[in-house]
This record gives structure tokens, sequence and C-alpha cells, in this order.
């Protein structure tokens, strides 16, 4: 399992990213985090965070999620 978390920053697309924090090379600030728990993947971590937020544009990270990056 990996632990995951929610970047609070939008992206430039409006998007939110979801990060493994176990792997991610460009993970947000601690300060930027919304910790979503540990993950056997970022499928179900991107399922808690619109679960979380369900009027909000989310997906994973190019970097460490990018099965699940889809914008």
């Amino acid at each position: 399992m990996a632990r995951y978390c929610l970047n609070q920053n939008q992206q430039h697309n409006g998007d939110y990213e979801v990060h493994n924090l176990d792997t991610c090379w460009t993970p947000p600030a601690i300060q930027n985090q919304i910790p979503l728990g540990d993950h056997y993947g970022c499928a179900s971590a991107v399922s808690a965070a619109r679960a979380q937020y369900p009027n909000t544009r989310i997906n994973g990270c190019l970097h460490c999620s990018p099965s699940c990056h889809t914008s």
C-alpha cells in the first residue's frame, strides 16, 4: 500500500491532482497536501478524493499516477 494525498492547489487546466507520496518526485508542499490515506493504487485514491469532493475535477499526477492521469 502507498500513501496518497490530494494537492489543494488547482492546476492550470482546472484539475486537482492525486499524488503517491511514496514515489512522486513532484509532490505538493506539505502545507498543500490533503491526506487521502493508504491505497493499493491510484484508482482507489482518486475515487476517495472524488467521494470527498464530488464537484471537483480530480485526476492522478502524470508522474506518480500516470494510469489515473486523464487530462
